[in-house]
């Protein structure tokens, strides 16, 4: 692995294999702490937009397993504009052992992992959330098991960068996919494509909706996410319109299997896109999916640093 910019970019056992060491780095540090795999390695994390679970997981993987992180502001860099991206990979590239990236466009992060001489990892762009898409993996596996072909995963709501990473992980890991999204609010055509591709070799099965009743029949997963991404905030008042039949609120949940997991990458609006009955009721594993973040990156820098 030279980069981590997109899980459609791997194959199903690439992506198999980083799950399975993203348990074996969750029980290791459990029992006795982590290995000092990272150690005089140092992640440089560019932060165009801000966030919690991001910044503190990756610096928080650093440095369980022996290594050290660098936080770099949007201010400090000025990502394309007080600096031409081409440049800030070559000298970063001087400095640091790997870079994380957390931007508003997807070519900023693909310009990134050009110029780099590092590995890059994409930690949120606009197209995609792969880090997301794989803790999200991790966290289903945990629940249903890893020779869980056949599950039927739904997300409910925007068809956003959530959206393409959690379709393309269970396209790729044989889950059939069922998203339900208002009128224009799809998910991306290239990603649906590429999804499409990678459902013929795994035979996932995916399915388009408008009706959020119809997509969660059967569901072993209901997944949601905010109506409202950073960067629409002129959209909220449009979107507050639109979204509401799409809340994930017990009624929708009933409608599901009996041993549905709901899901949400954080952070939520509560008693919008998910109510608090759901968010902290029994069939919900939103706090455990965001701990898994911190396994799931571990494993994945594990394998760009070919440190594990």
């Amino acid at each position: 692995m030279k980069d981590f910019l997109a899980i459609s970019d791997y194959t199903s056992d690439e992506i198999q294999d980083l799950l399975d060491l993203a348990v074996k780095l969750k029980k290791q540090y459990f029992k006795k702490g982590n290995k000092p795999i990272f150690k005089g390695k140092v992640l440089g994390m560019i932060f165009q937009k801000p966030s919690l679970r991001t910044r503190i997981s990756f610096d928080m993987a650093m440095r369980h397993c022996g290594g050290d992180a660098l936080y770099l502001s949007p201010s400090e860099i000025g990502l394309g504009k007080r600096e031409s991206i081409a440049d800030v990979a070559r000298v970063l590239s001087g400095y640091v052992h790997g870079l994380m990236a957390r931007v508003f466009e997807h070519d900023h992060v693909m310009e990134l992992a050009t110029w780099s001489e590092i590995p890059v990892v994409n930690g949120l762009s606009d197209y995609n959330h792969p880090c997301q898409g794989m803790a999200d993996a991790l966290t289903i596996q945990e629940k249903f098991g890893a020779k869980s072909k056949g599950l039927n995963v739904s997300y409910i709501g925007d068809g956003n960068n959530v959206t393409t990473s959690l379709m393309h992980v269970s396209a790729l890991l044989g889950w059939n996919f069922t998203v339900a999204t208002p009128e224009g609010y799809d998910t991306n055509p290239k990603a649906i494509e590429i999804a499409k591709r990678i459902a013929k070799k795994t035979k996932s099965k995916l399915t388009f909706l408008r009706d959020p009743h119809e997509a969660v029949k059967g569901a072993h997963v209901i997944y949601t996410d905010t109506w409202t991404s950073m960067g629409q905030e002129e959209e909220t008042a449009k979107r507050e319109l639109v979204f509401p039949p799409y809340q994930v609120n017990a009624k929708l949940v009933k409608e599901a299997d009996k041993d549905v997991i709901v899901m949400h990458c954080l952070p939520a609006h509560r008693n919008h896109e998910l109510t608090d009955e759901v968010a902290d009721g029994k069939h919900s594993v939103i706090f455990p999916q965001a701990h898994n973040r911190l396994h799931a990156q571990k494993a994945i820098l594990a394998r760009l640093f070919d440190a594990a």
